[in-house]
This record gives C-alpha cells, sequence and structure tokens, in this order.
C-alpha cells in the first residue's frame, strides 16, 4: 500500500485516505483487520484510527465477541454524517440537487423546474446553490456538478451538449471559485454509473462493467478497476449515436439511425403519439397494446447495441438503467436479439443485469466527490 519516493508527511497522508476509504466500504472494522487489509503496521493504523477518532470521524463500539485466547478486537466506524458531498444535476429544463453523507445516504434533495435555454443564468443559479450548501452544511468535503453532454472533468470544460444546446462552456472558472471547497464537473451519465461501485473504484479483482441509462437521451459508461474510462476525446461510452437502423429518422448529431433517435424517451413518446394521439409512455396503462407494439421493436433495437458493446468492449456485467425495465416484454427481446447477433462465447460470458430502481447521477457526483477526497482517480 505503501509508495515509494513520498516524504512521511505525503505517506501518511496517502495511508490515511486509503484507512478512510477501507472504512467507508467497510463500515465496522477493526485497527488490526484494517492492517491485515491494507498491508501497513498496527501501529501506523493504530496512530491514523486514533487521529480520527480525536477529529470525531471514528468511534469505537467496543470488544469484539471472540472465542480466541488473547486481547478482543475493538470494532471502530466510521461517522458518516461528519463528512457530507453534494451533487447538483442540470437536464434539459430541470436541476435536481442532493446532499449525501459519508455513506451516500440522502440527507436533504430538490428539484427545481429552470429554464436551461442560456447557460449564463443556470450557472448563476448553480453558483447560489453551491453557495448556500457550503453555508448550511459546513461538512461538505465536495460539491459535483454535472450535465448531459461532452464534458472534460479534470479542466472543467463541456465541449458540447446537444440536450441543452450549450457549447464550449469554461464550467470550473465559473464554479470552481465559489466556495472554499472543491467543486467538480462530469457527464451526469457518468456520475450515476459510479453508484454501481459504491464499494469503491480500486478493489483488486474489479471487473469491467458497462451501465447504460436511457432517458431523454442515452448515454453509457465503461467502469475498469481505475474508475470511469472516458476515452481519448471524452466520449467513450456514447451509446445513443450506435447506428442500429440505416433507414431510421435523423439525430440531433445529423446522422440517421442512431439508438438514441428510435428509443429514448421522446422518441418513443412521439412514437406513442403518433399510433394514439396523446398517449405517452407516463400513461401507457391506457393503451398497453398500442405501448407492447413500440416497446418491443425498442427491445429489438436496443438488443442490436448492446450487441456492439459486448463485442467492443467486453464488459463482465452489461446494467440497463431504463424505464422500460418494466416492461416484460422489452426485456425478452433485449435478450434474445442480443443472444442471436452477438458471438455465442462472448455473450455467454456477460451478465446483463435490467435494474429496477434508476441510478441518481446526482448521487454518483457526490460519490464522485467523495472518491476525489479519498484520492481515487476518476
Amino acid at each position: 500500500m505503501k509508495e515509494p519516493g513520498k516524504g512521511p508527511a505525503l505517506l501518511r497522508q496517502y495511508n490515511e485516505k486509503h484507512v478512510l476509504s477501507f472504512l467507508r466500504q467497510q463500515r465496522v472494522s477493526s485497527r488490526l483487520d484494517i492492517a491485515r487489509a491494507l498491508s501497513l503496521s498496527k501501529n501506523t493504523i493504530s496512530l491514523i484510527v486514533d487521529d480520527f477518532i480525536a477529529r470525531g470521524y471514528v468511534a469505537e463500539l467496543g470488544a469484539a465477541q471472540s472465542n480466541a485466547i488473547g486481547r478482543p478486537k475493538i470494532h471502530i466506524a466510521l461517522l458518516p454524517d461528519k463528512m457530507k458531498a453534494a451533487g447538483i444535476m442540470v437536464e434539459r429544463q430541470q436541476l435536481h440537487w442532493a446532499v449525501y453523507d459519508y455513506f451516500s445516504e440522502v440527507i436533504e434533495q430538490q428539484t427545481l423546474a429552470i429554464d436551461t435555454t442560456d447557460p449564463v443564468p443556470v450557472l448563476a443559479e448553480i453558483t447560489r446553490i453551491v453557495q448556500w450548501m457550503h453555508r448550511r452544511y459546513p461538512e461538505l468535503i465536495g460539491i459535483g456538478v454535472g450535465f448531459p453532454g461532452i464534458i472534460d472533468p479534470l479542466a472543467g470544460l463541456m465541449h458540447v451538449s446537444s440536450h441543452l444546446g450549450w457549447r464550449q462552456l469554461d464550467l470550473l472558472a465559473v464554479l470552481g471559485h465559489s466556495v472554499p471547497i472543491p467543486v467538480g464537473v462530469m457527464n451526469i451519465v457518468k456520475a450515476a454509473a459510479l453508484v454501481s461501485r459504491q464499494q469503491g473504484t480500486r478493489q483488486p479483482g474489479a471487473e469491467p462493467s458497462f451501465y447504460l441509462r436511457i432517458a431523454e437521451g442515452i448515454g453509457g459508461t465503461l467502469l475498469t478497476e481505475q474508475g470511469v474510462y472516458y476515452g481519448g476525446s471524452w466520449t467513450a461510452g456514447e451509446v445513443g449515436h450506435l447506428n442500429v437502423a440505416a433507414d431510421g429518422p435523423l439525430c440531433t448529431c445529423g446522422q440517421r439511425g442512431c439508438l438514441e433517435s428510435l428509443i429514448g424517451l421522446r422518441a418513443i413518446n412521439a412514437q406513442l403519439g403518433q399510433l394514439q394521439p396523446g398517449l405517452q409512455w407516463a400513461s401507457r396503462a391506457l393503451a398497453p397494446q398500442v405501448v407492447e407494439q413500440v416497446i418491443g421493436r425498442a427491445g429489438e433495437l436496443l438488443g442490436k447495441a448492446l450487441s456492439q458493446i459486448i463485442h467492443l468492449v467486453n464488459p463482465r456485467t452489461l446494467l440497463i438503467d431504463c424505464a422500460y425495465n418494466t416492461s416484460s416484454l422489452f426485456t425478452e427481446q433485449v435478450l434474445a436479439t442480443a443472444r442471436r447477433t452477438t458471438l455465442s462465447f462472448a455473450y455467454g460470458h456477460t451478465q446483463i443485469r435490467f435494474l429496477s430502481h434508476s441510478y441518481d447521477p446526482a448521487q454518483g457526483l457526490a460519490l464522485a466527490m467523495i472518491l476525489r477526497f479519498e484520492r481515487i482517480d476518476l
């Protein structure tokens, strides 16, 4: 666990953050178990844990019951309310924010209607919320802000957001100095993907997984042992622009037949409305046969896209975060088409999971700031 070439102060900080990360993952442990897990001396761990106790981050729970000879282990637990993180998510005409404790349990949240046509007033409103959060929650260690679009999280730049109609914005130039704690920016789908890795991103043997989110737009994220994979131009995972129907409708990107233009929520609502005026996915119970006609085809198209994902990046697990998961016809068509169009060996070694509850990008944004605080690369 120790890194060569670091001075004593940096090495101590490095070890502290890994102890903190371990305690967040385990919630309850002991000095001895931490020392063994992180390959550090018991004396080093005791010094760090005692310091955490003095700071109010950790509490002793008492001796563990054991039949072993010798002194019993003393259980310790991280106190999640002593450190908090927040996430602010912007979508078309909507802003959602939430504050979480260190175990990612929500403390307070709110969803606001907001005009996203012009980025200037939107960023001004986010700045106001960030400053309010800092005053209300002095325990905040960071605030993550997420948007749809192509975002460079290190430079804090948004290159383009077709959903918002924004281009070339230096987000951190506006938000980064609004409070004296870290503020980060991130694509909302990549943030949501982090929720699937609540146990951290550097566990030995963590297998690659692919998270796919279908909402108004469609996006995906490859998660490796190192965390989120961005690609060479921050566009890795743009599943919405996989071509699944050459004669399909025109997409916002200018191409035809993109997955997003065919099975995104706006596209599905448009198809339902054409078959029965006024029908939307939200009112699907009013015309189940019409909905099945549309959603069955959507399942076939997604199955074709999953085949491409499996062949290209070979994830161990594919997570589908989608409102259509409630339809058994949709999930059956997805699996049947993916099985038919994918190499049998690759398909047989890929677990496809349909999430029953959607991941909240705001939670992922807060978790990203926790991981940043623990010095885990994203």
